[in-house]
Formats: structure tokens, sequence, C-alpha cells
């Protein structure tokens, strides 16, 4: 790039250039070209000068100030520039998008990692918790009500919720959080839940009428649904669990299974029934999952965009197939007729429990109803397929299958 000095032109006067070569005391300098030298002071002008010529002091002790700028480079060296710029920033844009892709790669391989080690140490602590039964089952189910109904207040007075309605007030859903977390314990101490639910529900009425301020009929339905939906029919996995206490006869697993972790005895129709419930559960979701995937093309509702009649097909075939292995191997119940509409409920129960909390989030405005699992979301996004099926495996074993199932 070429540069040239200037000089201060507001202290020197502009004259005329002269038509020969210049020698005089004075001289005239072209600002194109340097400064003529002390020796040498005849200049010849260029024919081509267009600038203004400037006339030079004949004192010596005032020295001119000179500017100092860029000056323009030539066309072809700037469209060149250009050219290369825009090839740089080319290039440069074409590899930010090969690292975002590896970027979004990456970051989709460690939340499958995440979700793989975190749903493999859920499912260790959830069957140990299953075959212990008893307080430290409720517990474990207690803790879960406790933690998905606190997401499910949370859920109700987000901005897309409260857009079209009043929340409840912030005590009101503490304290029906922690009915909720109550009815399971209450379940397995009373073995029914009809005087309690009927009294929670009045007080929670009660305390909304009596607030300060205008209640409204919005904070009463999402408060007397969350009771219903987070406490009342989770309940029924207790009575599933350990309300149904016959022993499973028949069973080759209870047979071997050791004294000291409670022998033959341990092994009864709610053990069985539970297992066998969450195993189908856990296939239908993989196997809808799968099958969605591969051949999914049909949507099959608008709540949940994602979900395909194809994935809904094999997820329900799956389920059905599993209760019917897992009925095979631990010998009930005897009729192996009587486990299809087992495993269709089932199915059915899940895929509405998901439906209806999707159906809740989507309404929010949200993807996940928490953050404590990592990889899965909160606790209703792991347990929504479980809160319907729980009440429909129970009023199944209890009112179609003679001493149940044994």
């Amino acid at each position: 790039m070429a540069s040239s000095s200037y000089i201060e032109i507001e202290r020197f006067r502009s004259i005329p250039p002269p038509l020969s070569t210049v020698t005089s005391s004075s001289v005239y300098v072209c600002p194109c070209h340097r400064r003529p030298s002390s020796a040498n002071r005849s200049l010849t002008l260029p024919s081509r000068c267009s600038l203004p010529i400037l006339r030079w002091p004949d004192r010596v002790n005032r020295r001119p100030r000179f500017i100092t700028a860029a000056a323009e480079p030539d066309r072809f060296d700037e469209y060149e520039h250009s050219g290369k710029q825009n090839e740089i920033v080319v290039d440069n844009s074409e590899k930010q998008e090969d690292l975002d892709l590896v970027s979004e790669s990456q970051r989709k391989a460690k939340n499958l990692r995440k979700r793989i080690i975190f749903g493999i140490g859920i499912g260790i602590s959830v069957g140990f918790i299953i075959l212990a039964g008893g307080w430290i089952y409720t517990l474990g189910v207690s803790a879960a009500v406790f933690v998905a109904s606190r997401e499910y207040f949370e859920l109700v007075r987000s901005r897309g919720i409260t857009s079209g309605m009043t929340p409840p007030p912030r005590f009101v859903s503490r304290v029906c959080s922690l009915i909720c977390a109550l009815m399971p314990l209450i379940t397995l101490y009373f073995g029914q839940l009809d005087v309690p639910i009927t009294f929670a529900a009045f007080v929670v009425a009660m305390s909304l009428l009596l607030q300060r301020g205008n209640p409204r009929f919005s904070q009463l339905s999402s408060t007397i649904f969350g009771l219903f939906y987070c406490g009342y029919l989770p309940s029924f996995w207790i009575k599933l669990r350990c309300g149904l206490a016959a022993p499973a006869l028949n069973s080759g697993i209870a047979s071997a299974w050791p004294i000291l972790l409670g022998g033959q005895a341990h092994w009864t129709v709610g053990l069985v029934a539970t297992l066998i419930s969450i195993s189908s559960i856990i296939a239908a979701d993989t196997f809808a999952f799968i099958g969605g995937k591969t051949m999914g093309r049909t949507p099959l509702i608008s709540v949940s965009p994602k979900k395909t009649w194809e994935g809904t097909i094999v997820g329900l075939a799956g389920c059905v197939a599993t209760s019917l292995i897992l009925t095979k191997m631990f010998c009930w119940p005897t009729s192996l007729l009587s486990v299809i509409p087992l495993g269709i409920l089932t199915f059915f129960g899940s895929i509405f429990g998901d439906l209806t909390e999707s159906m809740i989030k989507r309404d929010a405005g949200v993807k996940d109803s928490g953050s404590l699992i990592p990889g899965h979301g909160g606790i209703l996004d792991r347990v929504d397929s479980y809160i319907f099926t729980g009440a429909l495996a129970y009023s199944f074993i209890k009112t179609f299958l003679p001493l149940y199932g044994v």
C-alpha cells in the first residue's frame, strides 16, 4: 500500500506551476514527490501532476508540518483484496457451521450418556424399593409424589397458563403438595383414601374461598385436579404393591427366594403385579420410541407432535408381549388370556398419562416439568406414564381376576 506526505496547506500560498525547470531561491514542491534535498534545489515538475503547487518558504528555520495519511490502493488491488476477504468470510462461516455441527453432536452424545447412566441408576434404585416393600416402598412413593406435585403447581403458575387463568396462591400450592405426599402414607396405614381425600378437598376449597381478594374458579379447579392427579392416583401403587398380600404360590422365583430376604411369602400377588405393570410400561415407552423413530409417519395427536400411530401400535404390541413373557416367568396369573387385557389397560394408562402431562406442559409453554434428573427432566416427566396405570391395574385385578389370579 502506497503512502504520501502532505504539507499543511493553510500555512502556504498556492501559485501557478511554472512551465520550465525552476531554479531560484524558492523551491516548488509537489506533494506527490519527496522534498528536494538542500544540495539540489531545482525540481522538474511531473507532467501529470494534478495537485496544487505550494511555495516553499526561503527561511530554513521555519519548517513545515507534515500530515501522513494512507493513500487509496489501486482498483485492482482493492478488488483482489475484497475478493480474498469474501473467500475468507465464506471459509470461516463454513468452518463455524462444521464446528456447530460437531458441538451439537457432542452435546447430544453427552445427553444420551447422562440419560443412560441416570436411567440405569434410577432403575436399580426403584427395583430395590419395590422388592423391599412396606414402609420403604411407601416412603419412596411419597417422596416422588411430593416432588411431582411441586412441579405440577409450578407449571400451573407458569406464564403460559397464568395468561388465561388465575393460579392458586403459593401457600395453597405448598399445602396441597404436602397433602399429596401424605396420601401414600395414609393409604398404607388406613388402606383407603375416601375420608382423607374428601377432607383435604374441603380444607383446600375453604382456604381458597377465605383468601384475600376475589377467589376464582380456575384456582379451585387447578388445585382439586392437582390433589387428584398428583396425590390420589399415585396412591393406588401402594394398594397394588402392599394391599394384594396373597402369596404367589406358583412362582418358581418365589420358591427359590432366600429365607433371609423373606422367603416364598415375600413374593405376593402385589409384588408380581407391580413388577409386571412397571416392566410393561417401560417396554411400551421403549417400543413406541423405537417404532416412531423407524416407521413413524402419521402424527397421533396435536398435543404431542412427535408421537405417531406407527409408534403407538408398536408400543402396544411390545407392552402386551412383555406382559405375556413375565406372566410365563412368574406363573401369575394362571390364565394367559387374562393378562392380555391387563397389558392393554397398562398401555392405555401409560400413553394417556403421558399425553395428559404433555397437554399441561404445552399450555405452560415449557419442554420439561423440571431439571432434577440430568438428561430426563423433572420427576413428573418420568412418572407421567405411571399415574393412571396403578389405578387401572389394581381395579382390574380386584374386579376381574378371581382369587387375585392365583
